[in-house]
């Protein structure tokens, strides 16, 4: 019987080039993620009491402390199918025939599909573990007060100033651009065509990352590839940093069978599978915030 080939393997680094200039959510993934079983993400977490008054009789204060774990359960685990007929595959480059069926296919539905999960899981698990989500309706003239408000809430609550992400729709990315209080800095590129740019990709330090309005939300129906759901609402913009988030994947697997190693037909049969998931870690919410439309 032919071999047959995890083509992860060997298109790891062109998955990941890939991932990485195509995936709009990539700032959110958790980079070496260690798993206790096939599935579940445990992280440590310590509390404890603070100084009391020291007495000079001898002895110290003993105080409490707690050491516990919080732990993630993995559940968003995809998978599909495609037949190939053996006369639209290069016979002797079966890898680049997988290589095109999964170039397609991360482009068409998987990455998309990543990136709403991610959003609306984010949107869900805020709401799960306590959090409010902003239903104030943006406009040109309120937009930098309220991502003001967001980020000194989140210094007040101790969230690290560096590292924080902003992602916005298009429409409030253009809100950004019009804002009258805004100062921007104009450069006229080097290729002698006059144009101006625009773009705001920082304002006092803090990443600024449209992301297609489609893909940002409150709820996806999967039971069929990925398409917004019947109650979905719009997000406007979510205020994170990557550390009070938990996002990766356990498992991925792509297999191309060469004809004679199975029985559904005169060809290949291309197998590809995802699992991973997304979490808001519930002590560290604060690091969150989040602006939609309200639910009805």
């Amino acid at each position: 019987m032919p071999n047959t080939v995890n083509y992860v393997t060997q298109f790891e680094r062109e998955l990941t080039q890939k991932y990485s200039r195509e995936l709009m959510t990539s700032e959110m993934t958790t980079e070496k993620v260690k798993f206790i079983n096939a599935n579940t993400v445990k992280l440590p977490f310590v509390e404890m009491a603070g100084y009391k008054d020291h007495s000079r009789n001898g002895g110290f204060n003993r105080q409490n402390l707690k050491n516990d774990f919080q732990t993630f359960v993995l559940k968003h685990d995809r998978d599909v199918e495609f037949f190939v007929d053996t006369m639209d595959v290069d016979e002797s480059n079966q890898a680049l025939a997988a290589a095109n069926i999964t170039n397609e296919f991360e482009t068409q539905q998987a990455i998309p599909e990543t990136d709403c999960y991610r959003i609306s899981k984010c949107y869900s698990e805020f709401k799960t573990a306590g959090g409010t989500p902003d239903n104030t309706a943006l406009s040109v003239e309120n937009i930098l007060s309220i991502i003001d408000g967001a980020m000194k809430q989140m210094t007040e609550d101790e969230v690290p100033v560096e590292g924080r992400i902003l992602y916005v729709t298009p429409t409030v990315d253009q809100y950004l651009k019009d804002a009258k209080e805004l100062q921007r800095y104009l450069n006229v590129n080097g290729s002698n065509d006059g144009k101006v740019k625009r773009s705001i990709v920082d304002l006092d330090g803090l990443k600024i990352k449209p992301i297609l309005s489609a893909r940002m939300k409150t709820v996806y129906d999967f039971s069929d590839g990925c398409k917004p759901g019947v109650s979905a609402k719009q997000i406007n913009m979510i205020l994170f940093h990557p550390k009070s988030l938990l996002a990766c994947d356990k498992h991925q697997y792509i297999k191309l069978w060469p004809e004679g190693t199975h029985t559904q037909g005169d060809g290949y049969l291309y197998q590809n599978r995802k699992y991973g998931d997304l979490f808001v870690i519930p002590n560290r919410k604060e690091g969150v915030y989040i602006n939609a439309e309200a639910e009805e």
